[in-house]
């Protein structure tokens, strides 16, 4: 480890950046001063950055040692082409923990959200060691399936209509470890998760749009033909390559692939005449060749050449797939309305937004808290601009989709425990 880690060190010629939100695993709420210790990974002692938490529970944007950019651009080059940190937290009250291995590119941002448990006497600190990357490491390639599941199979459980669930149920291990611990995911931190672990956020926007369509599809996939639970099994979905997606608790994710779940997390892949989601398999195209499936490599150099993300899904899935749009979304109080709000717009979207900001204010007193009187005015505005702001969301004081699901997010997030109490 020591040897990897002083390679790092003597490669590393470019520059990442990384910010770390940290936030009460109970409440929801933001947690202010905690402490953050960043240190190589396998030389914990060694500190080389000790970050605060504001009152919003961030860091600032903190920059680190990276490989060349060219390393994760190139297929041909073998190099690790990430940095690996270790991130000691601790907070007043709450239980220390540990993140080893988490990655940092060139030139994007890595976001580390850390939830921490209140304080239990005698309780062992959490520690997490993060693995290698799927294009970087050695992981089972995937088991061959239809990519269209039958439907009328007796006892078959199947959903009337595709939904964008809340939470995914992720077992991190293969299907039959019966050891393996579920965790209950939001479905979007969950798509982050997997595409910040099997694709490169410095790829081009086209080529990690592609690719998150298709996870998003596969994973879809899953919990509209309810696949496992048919089978006997209590999750949704597992972190085993083999058989599905690689998921990886307390993993870090990254800016680039962040802003775009945030704008496709209701889009799948379909084809004329099914109703289900695509199971869109793929491999990597260099240690694994996967004819009629996507190549995570051939993707991003189809990206280079200037394809889109549909031009892309056609080149390996054929030109009858297309992007759809799921029209429920659960786990908000209503989906997106369809437009935006901004100044002038009135009605009882822009209350009901008013009201969410309200509470949301109450964990975030950096957002001013506002008239609910149904009228977007310039106060309405700052109060978005501000949420923008805290949220890492373009500050332009208008709630287009983006922000819609946010405000939504946030506001289930912290009032859900309010009503608990």
């Amino acid at each position: 480890m020591q040897e990897g880690v002083q390679r790092n060190k003597d490669q590393a010629v470019d520059r990442g950046r990384l910010q770390i939100n940290v936030t009460s695993e109970i409440t929801a709420y933001p947690i202010e001063n905690a402490t953050i210790s960043i240190s190589y990974t396998g030389v914990p002692n060694s500190t080389l950055e000790q970050l605060q938490t504001n009152q919003v529970g961030q860091t600032e944007v903190v920059e680190l040692d990276a490989p060349p950019l060219e390393y994760s651009l190139d297929q041909t080059i073998e190099e690790q082409p990430y940095s690996e940190y270790t991130l000691q937290v601790n907070a007043p009250g709450f239980e220390p923990i540990s993140i080893a291995g988490a990655e940092i590119l060139a030139d994007v941002t890595a976001l580390q959200d850390v939830r921490l448990h209140p304080l239990i006497e005698d309780a062992e600190p959490e520690v997490y060691v993060i693995p290698a990357h799927t294009l970087y490491g050695e992981y089972p390639p995937k088991i061959p399936e239809d990519e269209i599941k039958p439907i009328d199979e007796s006892g078959e459980i199947v959903l009337s209509r595709v939904v964008i669930p809340e939470y995914v149920i992720v077992h991190d291990g293969s299907p039959r470890d019966s050891t393996a611990t579920n965790y209950y995911v939001k479905y979007k931190d969950y798509i982050k998760n997997v595409a910040s672990s099997e694709i490169y956020a410095t790829w081009t926007e086209n080529a990690i749009r592609a690719n998150v369509l298709a996870i998003m599809s596969f994973t879809l996939n899953r919990v509209y033909t309810e696949y496992y639970r048919n089978r006997g099994y209590d999750f949704t979905i597992t972190s085993s390559t083999a058989f599905d997606h690689k998921w990886i608790p307390n993993r870090n994710y990254f800016d680039t692939i962040s802003t775009i779940v945030d704008e496709l997390f209701a889009d799948y892949l379909s084809r004329p005449n099914v109703r289900q989601p695509i199971l869109t398999q793929y491999c990597d195209g260099r240690r694994v060749q996967c004819p009629n499936w996507l190549t995570q490599w051939g993707s991003q150099s189809l990206g280079e050449q200037g394809y889109s993300a549909i031009e892309i899904l056609r080149y390996y899935y054929g030109d009858d797939i297309y992007i759809n749009t799921a029209q429920e979304v659960s786990g908000v109080p209503s989906s997106w309305p369809g437009y935006d709000l901004e100044n002038g717009a009135s009605g009882e979207k822009v209350r009901q937004i008013q009201e969410q900001l309200n509470v949301v204010a109450e964990a975030y007193p950096l957002i001013p808290k506002i008239a609910v009187d149904g009228i977007y005015g310039p106060a309405t505005a700052e109060a978005v601009r501000v949420f923008q702001s805290v949220f890492g969301l373009p500050q332009t004081g208008v709630v287009d989709y983006r922000t819609w699901y946010k405000i939504s997010e946030i506001y289930v997030g912290v009032s859900r425990i309010a009503e608990l109490r």
